[in-house]
């Protein structure tokens, strides 16, 4: 008797195989509901980054902290009165928070301050061994879900969500981890924050991945794909090579897979500068309009899938 995994596996590669076949005319269109990362903004301060939301054609922010950036502890010194304040005076909605040094056993304090803010929606890693395979990768997701339940229902309480990022060289990196969160997973209040740029030695199973994940598991995608600029000093043209349309990934058949799945969650136009915490661009209108090409880049990729 085949395993649920190995149904859906067996399931996904069929999928696959059809995939250049015109979807049904009853999957609803895709659309795109997109967060503005403070962190591609480095140190800049908030007021200075809020006015660039609506300008990049997000409806939201996701708050980041050191050493990404430093807009969660500048919302920290404001207060949440002040923050509140600020958020209304630019009319931009506070999505999310990433908190990604307190990992996904210490969410609670984030949670309430989510809660204030009226935001949904937290991205961490994971925790656990690194770089299992077979039974102890199975034993271990199905551990790390067990230990997750108590916050997750504390998030579920709040109205919030957890994203836990499938991360390089963590507990949840290899396709299998996320095939074995896919079967086991069944709390509503927890997700995978998707990133393709950590799937880059396995890119030709990203869409297969999404499918079986489905939209219950995916809250969140991040829109990057590896690049060196990640890891180390190159010349900004090269850096930049992690955005949509500036590298060689292939959203369309991304896209097309989240269209299947009816992906309703949020997504993130993303990349890593060199080093950590410094704005990927000077100002924050030359980000903005790097941001704006990429995602003219998907929506134009959008229009053919959805027609």
């Amino acid at each position: 008797m085949p395993t649920r995994r190995q149904f859906l596996s067996t399931l996904a590669a069929a999928a696959a195989l059809t995939q250049s076949f015109p979807l049904s005319a009853a999957t609803p269109s895709l659309k795109l509901k997109y967060l503005l990362a403070s962190a591609l903004f480095g140190d800049m301060p908030l007021h200075a980054i809020l006015p660039e939301v609506g300008r990049t054609g997000c409806s939201g922010i996701d708050l980041w902290c050191k050493p990404h950036g430093t807009q969660r502890e500048q919302a920290q010194e404001l207060g949440i009165d002040q923050l509140i304040e600020l958020l209304k005076q630019h009319s931009v909605n506070p999505v999310c928070l990433t908190q990604y040094p307190l990992g996904p056993f210490a969410l609670e304090p984030e949670m309430k301050v989510l809660h204030q803010l009226g935001g949904e929606l937290i991205v961490t890693g994971p925790r656990g061994p690194r770089n299992l395979t077979g039974e102890e990768l199975k034993k271990a997701i199905r551990h790390f879900l067990k230990e997750l339940q108590p916050h997750a229902d504390k998030a579920a309480e709040l109205g919030i969500t957890i994203a836990i990022e499938n991360h390089a060289n963590s507990l949840l990196h290899h396709p299998d981890s996320l095939r074995y969160w896919a079967e086991f997973n069944q709390h509503p209040a927890l997700g995978v924050a998707f990133a393709p740029h950590h799937l880059h030695e396995h890119v030709d199973q990203i869409p297969l991945l999404i499918r079986e994940l489905g939209a219950a598991n995916l809250p969140f995608i991040y829109f990057q794909e590896y690049g060196i600029g990640s890891q180390q000093k190159v010349a900004k043209k090269i850096e930049l090579q992690q955005l949509p349309g500036q590298g060689t990934l292939d959203y369309a058949p991304i896209l097309r897979t989240l269209r299947e799945i009816e992906f309703h969650g949020w997504a993130e136009i993303f990349m890593h500068p060199t080093p950590r915490g410094v704005p990927i661009l000077p100002t924050a209108e030359e980000i903005s309009a790097v941001l704006n090409q990429s995602r003219t880049h998907l929506e134009a990729i959008l229009k053919t899938i959805n027609t």
